[in-house]
């Protein structure tokens, strides 16, 4: 951490913090793909183990670049909850 506090560009505190929820909700999705590749490896399922592990290097990397996966996935999930309980 000390390392990589010497490529910030800006002091640490000016820097906008993630919402809880929203980390909570992509560690969730993390570990699930994770636990359904490890599944996969155990049943010997190795095509199902590498793509679904794959597909968590992507968000992974994709988030690394400025794009957050998993938010877009809750946004989408929150929106879609509100259009339903609005037509109700």
């Amino acid at each position: 951490m000390r390392i990589a506090k010497l490529f910030l560009k800006k002091s640490p505190s000016s820097y906008v913090q993630e919402d809880r929820k929203q980390q909570r909700f992509n560690q969730l999705l993390a570990v699930f793909f994770l636990l359904v590749a490890w599944v996969g490896f155990m049943l010997q399922w190795s095509i199902v183990a590498y793509v679904i592990s794959a597909m968590v290097l992507v968000a992974a990397l994709v988030a690394i670049l400025g794009f957050c996966i998993g938010c877009f996935i809750l946004y989408q999930w929150s929106q879609h909850q509100y259009r339903r309980r609005k037509h109700v």
